[in-house]
């Protein structure tokens, strides 16, 4: 089994997965997925039966300041990875994001929504399901949104440390989506990756659309703090570089309908990551 992006929020979390199989976990310096030659370089080496795929390029505004380089990560990268896995007959699981819907639904996106990215990263992440789908015969992509998770990675921590500060002054209240916990999504994925299941698939925790400032207040309640002095601000106040989609929640339909359980909802996963955030 190899994972790539074996760094990040997700990455970090599927070797557990994988007990009894051998596994490269492969953070960017081993594994760089804009440089082709490395990436076909360490595929041939390890000769994986699979492949995770939890590299990107995930800084939205960084994005936006240099397409160049989100494109050459997050899709064409996509397109070395694919094609080195397919020499291989390796299975590939990707993971990809909200962020290639334009959030303008009056519901939550399912897996046969058009597609209407709004940002550079969105687009390069759709670039890269389209070049998995054109260069893998055997793939899987898992959509999924607000990752949270791991310490000093998420929002949950930032706002925990910028709440220490006495800095947590407001939370974004005009964003909906529904949070995924990275364990959670790790596990999902090893499972994807072992059964070499395939298809389009949307993972998130559960399915309560929620907002930025409710998901943060609701894990300052659970940490027993009042989080009455956090106001509600809106998006436009930052003037940031890259657009957000408003609403960007997504529907696991296909999970349901095949008879999946899916992910357990944020609400019982935050509660678990408060309490390990407390205790740490």
């Amino acid at each position: 089994m190899l994972v790539t992006g074996a760094a990040g929020q997700v990455g970090s979390r599927l070797a557990v997965g994988f007990v009894g199989h051998e596994v490269l976990a492969a953070a960017r310096d081993v594994v760089d997925l804009s440089r082709r030659e490395q990436v076909e370089h360490v595929i041939a080496g390890f000769e994986p039966d699979v492949v995770v795929n939890a590299a990107a390029m995930t800084g939205v505004d960084a994005c936006e300041v240099d397409p160049d380089r989100a494109l050459a990560v997050n899709a064409l990268g996509v397109r070395y990875l694919a094609q080195a896995a397919e020499r291989m007959g390796a299975h590939v699981v990707h993971i990809s994001t909200d962020y290639v819907f334009d959030g303008s639904s009056a519901r939550p996106y399912d897996e046969w929504d058009a597609v209407a990215p709004i940002s550079e990263y969105g687009r390069s992440k759709l670039g890269g399901e389209r070049e998995l789908i054109a260069h893998a015969r055997s793939w899987a992509v898992l959509r999924t949104s607000w990752v949270f998770g791991r310490r000093g990675h998420d929002l949950i921590s930032w706002a925990f440390d910028t709440y220490d500060r006495g800095e947590l002054h407001g939370v974004l209240a005009d964003q909906v989506s529904i949070p995924t916990y990275a364990p959670d999504l790790a596990q999902l994925a090893a499972r994807f990756a072992l059964e070499r299941r395939q298809g389009l698939f949307h993972a998130t925790s559960g399915h309560e659309a929620v907002s930025r400032h409710e998901l943060v207040t609701s894990a300052l309640r659970l940490r027993g703090v009042d989080p009455s002095g956090v106001k509600e601000i809106d998006a436009s106040s930052l003037q940031r570089p890259a657009a957000r989609p408003l609403f960007s929640a997504l529907d696991n339909r296909a999970l349901r309908l095949a008879g999946d359980p899916g992910l357990r909802p944020w609400r019982d996963a935050l509660a678990e990551y408060v309490g390990e955030l407390t205790a740490s």
